[in-house]
């Protein structure tokens, strides 16, 4: 009977490192920030992993873990941008970093009520938008000269319409493990192991970046045959 509750009690987990992650933000602490929506993704993969292992999928849990993503991949990383472009402080144009909850919302609410997306996604989902942000911290420390309020701005506000922009996406579910038939998975999972070992905490933005593009050519290319 308890099983039943496991993936709900994960998907909890991973609201809970989301508003965790909120404090820190609302603290100006953006790296624990940044650390929480690492470990609540953590918890969003085990999740469904857990309901498919042990067959208790359910229609509340669907709508739990879009409302917990929500909060952990939508809202959270609203308030780092809106943090790191000054706060309130910085006028009205700062506020537009709530346009990634906006949209992050609407993201959801599609893909809740679209069955095309079983096997792939239309629209980048929020956990990798949430990943490229949640990098964004580490490289305004590392290159504080290059990472602007302009580009910060501007770079959330296109991953805001990319969120809801009608281009299919690689997803990571494998119905097969062969090489022929998963080649950008692979590969993928490939570049981003390399690129964590050597950039580290700067690596996600980059993934992400890679991971769009990679999408975008391999949506072109099944769109050609």
């Amino acid at each position: 009977m308890f099983k039943k509750h496991i993936p709900n009690l994960l998907t909890l987990a991973n609201l809970s490192a989301g508003c965790l992650g909120l404090v820190s933000a609302f603290n100006g602490d953006l790296f624990t920030a940044a650390y929480l929506i690492w470990i609540a993704a953590i918890f969003d993969f085990f999740d469904g992993f857990a309901a498919r292992l042990l067959k208790v999928s359910s229609p509340i849990g669907k709508e739990l873990d879009s409302l917990a993503d929500m909060v952990t991949f939508g809202v959270l990383p609203a308030v780092i941008v809106f943090n790191m472009l000054g706060g309130a402080s910085g006028g009205f144009v700062n506020y537009l970093a709530f346009s990634i909850a906006i949209f992050s919302a609407l993201r959801l609410a599609k893909f809740n009520i679209d069955e095309r997306q079983t096997k792939t996604f239309y629209g980048i989902p929020t956990p990798a938008n949430a990943f490229l942000i949640s990098g964004l911290p580490f490289w305004q420390l590392k290159y504080p000269d290059l990472i602007s309020n302009s580009l910060i701005l501007g770079l959330s506000i296109i991953m805001a319409l990319l969120l809801v922009a009608p281009i299919e996406m690689l997803a990571l579910k494998f119905d097969n493990y062969s090489l022929k038939n998963n080649i950008s998975r692979y590969l993928l999972i490939l570049v981003s192991v390399v690129l964590i070992v050597f950039f580290k905490t700067l690596a996600l933005p980059i993934i992400i970046l890679f991971y769009i593009f990679l999408s975008v050519v391999r949506s072109v290319v099944k769109g050609n045959n």
